[in-house]
Protein backbone atom coordinates (compact mmCIF):
# COMPACT_ATOMS: atom_id res chain seq x y z
CA UNK A 1 0.00 0.00 0.00
CA UNK A 2 1.42 3.58 -0.56
CA UNK A 3 -0.41 6.02 0.90
CA UNK A 4 0.62 9.48 1.21
CA UNK A 5 -0.76 9.80 4.67
CA UNK A 6 -2.29 7.61 7.56
CA UNK A 7 -4.31 9.03 10.00
CA UNK A 8 -3.83 6.17 12.38
CA UNK A 9 -6.48 4.99 15.40
CA UNK A 10 -8.56 7.33 14.40
CA UNK A 11 -12.60 7.06 15.34
CA UNK A 12 -14.77 7.14 12.61
CA UNK A 13 -18.06 8.70 13.24
CA UNK A 14 -20.80 7.82 10.80
CA UNK A 15 -22.85 10.69 11.21
CA UNK A 16 -26.10 8.43 9.61
CA UNK A 17 -26.10 6.18 12.34
CA UNK A 18 -23.58 7.78 15.14
CA UNK A 19 -22.12 4.38 15.40
CA UNK A 20 -18.08 4.34 15.89
CA UNK A 21 -15.37 2.08 14.43
CA UNK A 22 -11.56 2.39 15.52
CA UNK A 23 -9.40 2.61 12.57
CA UNK A 24 -6.39 3.15 10.50
CA UNK A 25 -7.67 5.81 7.61
CA UNK A 26 -4.95 5.49 4.49
CA UNK A 27 -4.91 8.15 2.00
CA UNK A 28 -3.02 8.40 -1.24
CA UNK A 29 -3.73 11.07 -4.54
CA UNK A 30 -6.36 12.89 -1.98
CA UNK A 31 -8.55 9.93 -2.05
CA UNK A 32 -9.27 7.37 0.62
CA UNK A 33 -7.20 4.55 -0.45
CA UNK A 34 -8.06 1.96 2.32
CA UNK A 35 -9.58 1.67 5.95
CA UNK A 36 -7.73 -0.67 8.07
CA UNK A 37 -7.85 -2.08 11.52
CA UNK A 38 -5.45 -0.08 14.01
CA UNK A 39 -1.63 -1.31 13.07
CA UNK A 40 1.57 0.19 14.47
CA UNK A 41 3.16 2.46 12.70
CA UNK A 42 5.14 2.03 9.33
CA UNK A 43 8.54 4.24 9.33
CA UNK A 44 7.84 4.34 5.68
CA UNK A 45 4.47 6.09 5.85
CA UNK A 46 4.06 9.40 6.96
CA UNK A 47 1.57 9.52 9.90
CA UNK A 48 -1.08 11.54 12.47
CA UNK A 49 -1.80 10.59 15.37
CA UNK A 50 -5.10 10.55 15.50
CA UNK A 51 -6.32 8.65 18.44
CA UNK A 52 -7.97 11.79 20.16
CA UNK A 53 -10.35 12.62 17.59
CA UNK A 54 -13.64 11.38 16.23
CA UNK A 55 -13.31 11.57 11.80
CA UNK A 56 -16.22 12.78 10.14
CA UNK A 57 -16.42 14.10 6.65
CA UNK A 58 -16.26 17.54 5.41
CA UNK A 59 -19.09 19.83 5.74
CA UNK A 60 -20.36 21.71 2.52
CA UNK A 61 -21.68 25.37 3.01
CA UNK A 62 -24.00 25.66 0.33
CA UNK A 63 -24.19 29.39 -0.38
CA UNK A 64 -21.77 32.10 0.85
CA UNK A 65 -20.36 35.37 -0.28
CA UNK A 66 -16.74 36.09 0.24
CA UNK A 67 -17.00 39.78 -0.19
CA UNK A 68 -19.66 40.46 2.28
CA UNK A 69 -16.80 39.05 4.88
CA UNK A 70 -15.51 42.74 5.04
CA UNK A 71 -19.33 43.84 5.77
CA UNK A 72 -20.09 41.61 8.85
CA UNK A 73 -21.62 43.54 11.81
CA UNK A 74 -22.77 46.32 9.39
CA UNK A 75 -26.30 45.83 9.71
CA UNK A 76 -28.10 45.17 12.81
CA UNK A 77 -31.75 45.54 11.72
CA UNK A 78 -31.79 45.05 7.98
CA UNK A 79 -34.33 43.15 5.88
CA UNK A 80 -32.75 42.14 2.96
CA UNK A 81 -33.83 45.24 1.40
CA UNK A 82 -32.02 47.46 3.37
CA UNK A 83 -28.99 45.44 3.03
CA UNK A 84 -29.33 45.69 -1.37
CA UNK A 85 -30.01 48.96 -0.16
CA UNK A 86 -26.49 49.28 0.95
CA UNK A 87 -24.90 47.15 -1.70
CA UNK A 88 -23.30 50.38 -3.41
CA UNK A 89 -21.93 51.62 -0.21
CA UNK A 90 -20.68 48.21 0.93
CA UNK A 91 -19.04 46.78 -2.71
CA UNK A 92 -18.26 49.83 -5.18
CA UNK A 93 -14.67 50.56 -5.73
CA UNK A 94 -13.33 47.29 -4.41
CA UNK A 95 -9.63 46.50 -5.67
CA UNK A 96 -8.57 42.48 -6.93
CA UNK A 97 -6.70 42.92 -3.61
CA UNK A 98 -9.58 43.83 -1.68
CA UNK A 99 -11.49 40.62 -2.72
CA UNK A 100 -8.52 38.22 -1.90
CA UNK A 101 -8.48 39.38 1.46
CA UNK A 102 -12.40 38.86 1.87
CA UNK A 103 -11.87 35.44 0.27
CA UNK A 104 -9.04 34.30 2.58
CA UNK A 105 -10.97 35.85 5.83
CA UNK A 106 -14.25 34.21 4.76
CA UNK A 107 -12.30 30.31 4.04
CA UNK A 108 -10.53 30.68 7.03
CA UNK A 109 -13.26 30.83 9.16
CA UNK A 110 -14.83 28.33 7.31
CA UNK A 111 -12.45 25.78 7.72
CA UNK A 112 -13.26 26.47 11.64
CA UNK A 113 -16.21 24.70 11.68
CA UNK A 114 -15.21 21.73 9.20
CA UNK A 115 -16.25 22.96 6.10
CA UNK A 116 -14.22 21.59 3.17
CA UNK A 117 -16.39 23.00 0.32
CA UNK A 118 -18.37 26.08 -0.82
CA UNK A 119 -20.22 27.43 -3.32
CA UNK A 120 -19.26 31.34 -3.31
CA UNK A 121 -21.38 34.09 -4.99
CA UNK A 122 -19.41 36.81 -5.16
CA UNK A 123 -20.43 40.76 -6.31
CA UNK A 124 -17.84 43.03 -7.90
CA UNK A 125 -18.90 45.92 -8.76
CA UNK A 126 -19.80 47.60 -11.25
CA UNK A 127 -19.03 44.29 -13.09
CA UNK A 128 -16.76 41.13 -12.25
CA UNK A 129 -13.39 41.28 -14.38
CA UNK A 130 -10.45 37.99 -15.03
CA UNK A 131 -8.43 39.59 -12.10
CA UNK A 132 -10.97 39.87 -9.82
CA UNK A 133 -12.46 36.94 -9.91
CA UNK A 134 -9.13 35.52 -10.18
CA UNK A 135 -8.06 37.02 -6.75
CA UNK A 136 -10.97 34.87 -4.95
CA UNK A 137 -10.08 31.77 -6.24
CA UNK A 138 -6.55 32.53 -5.78
CA UNK A 139 -7.55 32.73 -2.17
CA UNK A 140 -9.20 29.39 -1.81
CA UNK A 141 -6.36 27.92 -3.83
CA UNK A 142 -3.74 29.41 -1.23
CA UNK A 143 -6.08 28.10 1.41
CA UNK A 144 -6.11 24.37 -0.02
CA UNK A 145 -10.31 24.74 0.09
CA UNK A 146 -12.50 23.56 -2.26
CA UNK A 147 -14.83 26.25 -3.82
CA UNK A 148 -17.04 26.66 -6.68
CA UNK A 149 -17.24 30.30 -7.66
CA UNK A 150 -19.88 32.19 -9.27
CA UNK A 151 -20.03 35.79 -10.16
CA UNK A 152 -22.77 37.17 -8.51
CA UNK A 153 -24.21 39.74 -11.30
CA UNK A 154 -27.33 41.33 -12.63
CA UNK A 155 -28.33 44.57 -15.59
CA UNK A 156 -31.16 46.18 -13.76
CA UNK A 157 -30.70 48.26 -10.54
CA UNK A 158 -32.08 46.82 -7.25
CA UNK A 159 -34.08 50.09 -6.77
CA UNK A 160 -36.19 49.33 -9.96
CA UNK A 161 -37.81 46.42 -8.20
CA UNK A 162 -39.67 48.08 -5.97
CA UNK A 163 -42.55 48.79 -7.45
CA UNK A 164 -43.45 52.84 -5.86
CA UNK A 165 -40.41 53.31 -4.72
CA UNK A 166 -39.17 56.31 -7.24
CA UNK A 167 -42.14 57.75 -7.09
CA UNK A 168 -42.21 58.63 -3.43
CA UNK A 169 -38.94 59.80 -3.57
CA UNK A 170 -38.11 63.63 -2.90
CA UNK A 171 -36.66 65.17 -6.47
CA UNK A 172 -33.15 65.74 -5.13
CA UNK A 173 -33.48 61.78 -3.82
CA UNK A 174 -34.84 60.58 -7.08
CA UNK A 175 -32.48 62.51 -9.51
CA UNK A 176 -29.42 60.98 -7.56
CA UNK A 177 -30.97 57.69 -7.71
CA UNK A 178 -31.45 57.79 -11.57
CA UNK A 179 -27.88 59.04 -11.97
CA UNK A 180 -26.91 55.30 -10.23
CA UNK A 181 -27.11 52.60 -13.40
CA UNK A 182 -25.75 49.17 -13.25
CA UNK A 183 -22.68 48.42 -16.13
CA UNK A 184 -24.42 47.05 -19.13
CA UNK A 185 -25.88 43.42 -19.64
CA UNK A 186 -23.60 42.55 -22.72
CA UNK A 187 -20.20 44.22 -20.84
CA UNK A 188 -20.88 42.06 -18.02
CA UNK A 189 -21.89 38.75 -20.24
CA UNK A 190 -18.60 39.33 -21.82
CA UNK A 191 -16.07 39.62 -18.53
CA UNK A 192 -18.08 36.87 -17.47
CA UNK A 193 -17.00 34.54 -20.97
CA UNK A 194 -13.83 35.89 -20.20
CA UNK A 195 -13.15 34.60 -16.69
CA UNK A 196 -14.67 31.41 -17.07
CA UNK A 197 -12.40 30.94 -20.44
CA UNK A 198 -9.72 31.86 -18.41
CA UNK A 199 -9.97 29.18 -15.73
CA UNK A 200 -9.36 29.27 -12.03
CA UNK A 201 -6.09 27.66 -12.13
CA UNK A 202 -6.65 24.81 -9.64
CA UNK A 203 -8.48 21.41 -9.73
CA UNK A 204 -9.90 22.82 -6.33
CA UNK A 205 -11.70 25.60 -7.16
CA UNK A 206 -14.72 26.20 -10.07
CA UNK A 207 -16.59 28.92 -11.65
CA UNK A 208 -20.20 29.18 -12.06
CA UNK A 209 -22.47 31.72 -13.21
CA UNK A 210 -24.55 33.43 -10.53
CA UNK A 211 -27.72 35.60 -11.75
CA UNK A 212 -27.98 37.26 -9.00
CA UNK A 213 -31.70 37.81 -8.36
CA UNK A 214 -34.29 37.03 -11.18
CA UNK A 215 -35.97 40.30 -10.86
CA UNK A 216 -33.05 42.16 -11.00
CA UNK A 217 -32.30 40.92 -14.13
CA UNK A 218 -33.43 41.47 -17.78
CA UNK A 219 -34.85 37.91 -19.56
CA UNK A 220 -32.28 38.43 -22.25
CA UNK A 221 -29.45 38.68 -19.57
CA UNK A 222 -30.77 35.93 -17.43
CA UNK A 223 -30.85 33.43 -20.66
CA UNK A 224 -27.34 35.12 -21.56
CA UNK A 225 -25.97 33.86 -18.02
CA UNK A 226 -27.85 30.11 -18.46
CA UNK A 227 -26.32 30.19 -22.50
CA UNK A 228 -22.82 30.75 -20.41
CA UNK A 229 -23.33 28.26 -17.82
CA UNK A 230 -24.26 25.15 -20.82
CA UNK A 231 -21.88 26.61 -23.28
CA UNK A 232 -18.72 25.91 -20.37
CA UNK A 233 -20.52 23.38 -18.73
CA UNK A 234 -20.85 25.00 -15.66
CA UNK A 235 -23.26 25.82 -12.68
CA UNK A 236 -25.80 28.00 -12.46
CA UNK A 237 -27.07 30.03 -8.96
CA UNK A 238 -29.65 32.52 -8.35
CA UNK A 239 -31.66 33.77 -5.62
CA UNK A 240 -35.15 32.52 -5.64
CA UNK A 241 -38.07 34.35 -3.90
CA UNK A 242 -35.94 35.18 -0.91
CA UNK A 243 -38.66 37.64 0.48
CA UNK A 244 -42.10 38.44 0.21
CA UNK A 245 -41.15 41.54 -1.12
CA UNK A 246 -39.70 40.08 -4.09
CA UNK A 247 -42.06 37.14 -4.61
CA UNK A 248 -44.89 39.39 -4.63
CA UNK A 249 -43.21 42.10 -7.12
CA UNK A 250 -42.51 38.87 -9.17
CA UNK A 251 -46.01 37.75 -9.57
CA UNK A 252 -47.10 41.30 -10.35
CA UNK A 253 -44.06 41.63 -12.77
CA UNK A 254 -44.69 38.16 -14.91
CA UNK A 255 -47.98 37.15 -14.06
CA UNK A 256 -47.08 34.04 -12.51
CA UNK A 257 -44.51 33.01 -9.51
CA UNK A 258 -40.62 33.91 -10.10
CA UNK A 259 -40.00 30.10 -10.26
CA UNK A 260 -42.98 30.06 -13.02
CA UNK A 261 -41.18 32.54 -15.17
CA UNK A 262 -37.56 30.70 -14.67
CA UNK A 263 -39.64 27.56 -16.24
CA UNK A 264 -40.96 29.74 -18.97
CA UNK A 265 -37.49 31.29 -19.87
CA UNK A 266 -36.11 27.07 -19.58
CA UNK A 267 -34.07 27.92 -16.85
CA UNK A 268 -34.39 25.24 -14.60
CA UNK A 269 -32.59 22.03 -14.20
CA UNK A 270 -30.06 20.15 -12.75
CA UNK A 271 -27.37 22.75 -13.05
CA UNK A 272 -29.15 25.19 -10.79
CA UNK A 273 -29.04 26.18 -7.64
CA UNK A 274 -31.60 28.10 -6.02
CA UNK A 275 -30.92 30.08 -2.78
CA UNK A 276 -33.34 30.59 0.27
CA UNK A 277 -36.50 29.38 -2.20
CA UNK A 278 -38.32 30.78 1.02
CA UNK A 279 -41.77 32.27 -0.88
CA UNK A 280 -42.83 29.15 -3.55
CA UNK A 281 -45.89 27.73 -3.53
CA UNK A 282 -46.55 24.08 -3.80
CA UNK A 283 -46.51 24.02 -7.73
CA UNK A 284 -43.40 25.95 -7.35
CA UNK A 285 -41.62 23.19 -5.21
CA UNK A 286 -43.16 20.76 -7.77
CA UNK A 287 -41.35 22.51 -10.62
CA UNK A 288 -37.79 22.23 -9.12
CA UNK A 289 -38.35 18.79 -8.20
CA UNK A 290 -39.43 17.79 -12.46
CA UNK A 291 -36.28 20.01 -13.25
CA UNK A 292 -33.78 18.63 -10.89
CA UNK A 293 -32.95 22.36 -9.31
CA UNK A 294 -31.49 22.01 -5.73
CA UNK A 295 -32.24 24.03 -3.00
CA UNK A 296 -29.68 26.44 -0.94
CA UNK A 297 -31.04 26.17 2.84
CA UNK A 298 -29.94 29.35 4.68
CA UNK A 299 -31.97 29.56 7.98
CA UNK A 300 -29.78 31.99 9.81
CA UNK A 301 -29.90 34.69 7.22
CA UNK A 302 -33.37 33.92 6.56
CA UNK A 303 -34.19 34.70 10.13
CA UNK A 304 -31.86 37.88 10.78
CA UNK A 305 -33.09 39.12 7.56
CA UNK A 306 -36.86 38.42 8.49
CA UNK A 307 -37.50 36.90 5.29
CA UNK A 308 -39.44 34.10 6.75
CA UNK A 309 -38.66 29.81 7.03
CA UNK A 310 -38.52 28.17 4.04
CA UNK A 311 -40.75 24.66 3.44
CA UNK A 312 -37.49 22.12 3.47
CA UNK A 313 -39.64 19.44 4.71
CA UNK A 314 -41.75 20.10 1.25
CA UNK A 315 -38.76 19.93 -0.53
CA UNK A 316 -37.59 17.07 0.23
CA UNK A 317 -40.76 14.81 0.45
CA UNK A 318 -40.50 16.14 -2.98
CA UNK A 319 -37.58 14.55 -4.07
CA UNK A 320 -35.42 18.07 -4.09
CA UNK A 321 -32.03 18.31 -3.41
CA UNK A 322 -31.26 20.19 -0.31
CA UNK A 323 -28.08 22.17 1.16
CA UNK A 324 -27.28 24.14 3.53
CA UNK A 325 -25.74 27.17 3.52
CA UNK A 326 -24.66 30.10 6.00
CA UNK A 327 -25.16 33.21 3.49
CA UNK A 328 -22.99 36.03 3.47
CA UNK A 329 -21.65 37.30 6.73
CA UNK A 330 -23.22 40.59 6.49
CA UNK A 331 -26.44 38.80 6.07
CA UNK A 332 -25.90 36.14 9.09
CA UNK A 333 -22.64 37.16 10.09
CA UNK A 334 -20.78 34.29 10.39
CA UNK A 335 -19.79 31.34 8.03
CA UNK A 336 -20.03 28.73 10.89
CA UNK A 337 -21.71 25.73 9.30
CA UNK A 338 -22.73 23.86 12.25
CA UNK A 339 -24.71 26.86 13.83
CA UNK A 340 -26.31 27.13 10.32
CA UNK A 341 -27.22 23.29 11.11
CA UNK A 342 -28.79 24.17 14.25
CA UNK A 343 -30.72 26.77 12.99
CA UNK A 344 -31.94 24.32 9.92
CA UNK A 345 -33.29 21.43 12.42
CA UNK A 346 -34.49 24.48 15.32
CA UNK A 347 -36.86 26.38 12.70
CA UNK A 348 -38.52 23.24 10.82
CA UNK A 349 -39.97 23.37 14.34
CA UNK A 350 -41.80 26.33 13.56
CA UNK A 351 -43.25 24.44 10.22
CA UNK A 352 -44.97 21.92 12.11
CA UNK A 353 -46.23 20.60 15.42
CA UNK A 354 -45.36 16.57 14.79
CA UNK A 355 -41.91 15.65 15.43
CA UNK A 356 -41.65 13.42 12.83
CA UNK A 357 -42.04 16.48 10.21
CA UNK A 358 -38.84 18.11 11.93
CA UNK A 359 -35.67 17.33 10.28
CA UNK A 360 -33.75 15.73 12.73
CA UNK A 361 -29.86 15.09 13.39
CA UNK A 362 -29.05 12.65 10.89
CA UNK A 363 -31.31 14.75 7.73
CA UNK A 364 -30.10 17.88 8.11
CA UNK A 365 -25.99 16.41 8.37
CA UNK A 366 -27.16 14.09 5.53
CA UNK A 367 -27.75 17.71 3.84
CA UNK A 368 -25.14 19.46 4.63
CA UNK A 369 -22.29 16.93 3.70
CA UNK A 370 -24.21 15.32 0.68
CA UNK A 371 -26.48 17.70 -0.31
CA UNK A 372 -24.22 20.69 -0.10
CA UNK A 373 -21.66 18.33 -2.00
CA UNK A 374 -24.57 17.90 -5.45
CA UNK A 375 -25.17 21.24 -5.04
CA UNK A 376 -21.85 22.03 -6.23
CA UNK A 377 -21.88 19.41 -8.76
CA UNK A 378 -19.53 17.11 -7.04
CA UNK A 379 -20.43 13.44 -5.90
CA UNK A 380 -21.94 13.10 -2.51
CA UNK A 381 -19.15 11.65 0.04
CA UNK A 382 -20.19 8.45 2.49
CA UNK A 383 -21.51 10.03 5.98
CA UNK A 384 -19.15 7.53 7.33
CA UNK A 385 -15.97 7.65 5.43
CA UNK A 386 -15.33 5.03 2.77
CA UNK A 387 -12.80 3.99 0.63
CA UNK A 388 -12.99 6.12 -2.36
CA UNK A 389 -14.20 8.83 -0.85
CA UNK A 390 -12.33 12.55 -1.65
CA UNK A 391 -10.16 12.78 1.51
CA UNK A 392 -11.82 15.64 2.75
CA UNK A 393 -11.84 15.05 6.55
CA UNK A 394 -12.19 16.81 9.62
CA UNK A 395 -10.95 15.71 12.77
CA UNK A 396 -13.15 16.72 15.82
CA UNK A 397 -11.89 16.50 19.64
CA UNK A 398 -13.40 13.79 21.63
CA UNK A 399 -12.89 16.04 24.63
CA UNK A 400 -14.93 18.73 23.63
CA UNK A 401 -17.59 19.14 26.46
CA UNK A 402 -20.11 19.59 23.64
CA UNK A 403 -19.21 15.85 22.64
CA UNK A 404 -19.62 14.58 26.22
CA UNK A 405 -20.73 12.40 27.39
CA UNK A 406 -20.81 10.88 24.29
CA UNK A 407 -24.58 9.48 24.29
CA UNK A 408 -25.95 10.70 20.91
CA UNK A 409 -22.39 12.05 18.57
CA UNK A 410 -24.63 13.14 15.46
CA UNK A 411 -27.33 15.03 17.82
CA UNK A 412 -24.70 16.66 19.99
CA UNK A 413 -22.51 17.56 16.98
CA UNK A 414 -25.39 19.14 15.99
CA UNK A 415 -27.45 20.96 18.88
CA UNK A 416 -24.49 21.15 21.38
CA UNK A 417 -21.24 21.77 19.47
CA UNK A 418 -20.00 25.34 18.83
CA UNK A 419 -16.97 24.52 16.25
CA UNK A 420 -14.42 24.75 18.62
CA UNK A 421 -14.08 20.70 18.28
CA UNK A 422 -12.74 21.18 15.18
CA UNK A 423 -9.04 20.73 15.46
CA UNK A 424 -7.63 19.48 12.36
CA UNK A 425 -9.11 19.89 8.53
CA UNK A 426 -8.41 17.43 4.92
CA UNK A 427 -9.13 18.39 1.95
CA UNK A 428 -7.75 16.00 -1.10
CA UNK A 429 -5.32 14.62 1.54
CA UNK A 430 -3.62 17.83 2.56
CA UNK A 431 -3.96 19.05 6.35
CA UNK A 432 -5.23 22.63 5.71
CA UNK A 433 -6.26 23.65 9.61
CA UNK A 434 -4.17 21.88 12.68
CA UNK A 435 -4.90 22.71 16.01
CA UNK A 436 -7.89 25.23 14.97
CA UNK A 437 -5.27 27.00 12.86
CA UNK A 438 -4.69 27.58 8.78
CA UNK A 439 -1.71 25.84 7.76
CA UNK A 440 -0.93 27.99 4.93
CA UNK A 441 -2.34 31.33 6.45
CA UNK A 442 -0.91 34.14 8.55
CA UNK A 443 -4.58 34.42 10.31
CA UNK A 444 -3.35 37.83 12.02
CA UNK A 445 -2.25 39.10 8.90
CA UNK A 446 -5.11 38.21 6.83
CA UNK A 447 -7.63 39.82 9.97
CA UNK A 448 -5.39 42.72 9.44
CA UNK A 449 -5.52 43.53 5.73
CA UNK A 450 -9.31 42.62 5.87
CA UNK A 451 -9.74 45.58 8.28
CA UNK A 452 -7.15 48.07 6.14
CA UNK A 453 -9.81 47.50 3.20
CA UNK A 454 -13.04 47.86 4.66
CA UNK A 455 -12.05 51.05 6.34
CA UNK A 456 -10.90 52.27 2.76
CA UNK A 457 -13.64 50.90 1.18
CA UNK A 458 -15.99 53.05 3.61
CA UNK A 459 -14.22 56.24 3.06
CA UNK A 460 -14.25 56.04 -0.40
CA UNK A 461 -17.63 54.92 -0.38
CA UNK A 462 -19.26 57.46 2.53
CA UNK A 463 -20.78 59.26 -0.16
CA UNK A 464 -23.02 56.37 -1.29
CA UNK A 465 -23.42 55.41 2.46
CA UNK A 466 -25.35 58.65 3.02
CA UNK A 467 -27.39 58.15 0.02
CA UNK A 468 -28.74 54.70 1.61
CA UNK A 469 -29.16 56.28 5.09
CA UNK A 470 -31.25 59.19 3.19
CA UNK A 471 -33.61 56.30 1.40
CA UNK A 472 -33.74 53.64 3.80
CA UNK A 473 -37.01 55.37 5.56
CA UNK A 474 -38.51 55.25 1.97
CA UNK A 475 -37.65 51.47 1.50
CA UNK A 476 -39.31 50.45 4.24
CA UNK A 477 -42.31 52.09 3.96
CA UNK A 478 -42.79 50.97 -0.07
CA UNK A 479 -41.47 47.53 0.86
CA UNK A 480 -43.88 47.56 3.99
CA UNK A 481 -46.54 48.30 1.76
CA UNK A 482 -45.47 45.86 -1.07
CA UNK A 483 -45.44 42.98 1.41
CA UNK A 484 -49.01 44.08 2.44
CA UNK A 485 -50.03 42.55 -0.75
CA UNK A 486 -52.38 39.33 -0.72
CA UNK A 487 -49.97 35.50 -1.81
CA UNK A 488 -51.06 32.28 -2.04
CA UNK A 489 -48.39 31.18 0.57
CA UNK A 490 -47.53 32.48 4.07
CA UNK A 491 -43.73 31.88 5.46
CA UNK A 492 -44.11 34.50 8.73
CA UNK A 493 -45.31 34.41 12.10
CA UNK A 494 -46.94 37.75 12.00
CA UNK A 495 -48.60 38.77 15.23
CA UNK A 496 -52.59 38.66 15.38
CA UNK A 497 -53.13 40.64 17.79
CA UNK A 498 -52.24 44.05 16.86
Amino acid sequence: MNSDLKLSDATILDLATGDLRPADIHIADGRIEAITSPAAPNPNVESLDASAFYAIPGFTNAHTHSHNALSRGLGDAWSLELLLNYGPALNARRTPEDHYWAALLNGVEMLKSGTTRAYDLVIHAPLPTVESLAAVAQAYRELGLRAVVAPAVADRPFYEIIPGLRSSLPDELGRQLDAMTPAAGDAILANVREALRAGTGSALVQYAVAPTIPAQCSDPFLLGCAALAREFGVGLHTHLAESRTQAVEGLRRYGVTLTAHLAELGLLGPELVAAHAIWLTHDDTRLLAEHGVSVAHNPASNLKLGNGVAPVREFLAAGVNVGIGTDGSASSDNQNIIEAMRYATNVSRLRSMRPAEWLDAPTVLALTVQGGARCCGHDAPTLGLAVGDLADIVLLRKDSVYLQPANDLPAQLLHAESGGAVDTVLVAGEIVLRGGVSTREDEAVVGERAQSAIARVRSLNAAEWELARRLTPYIVETCSGLAATPYPVERLMLAKDR
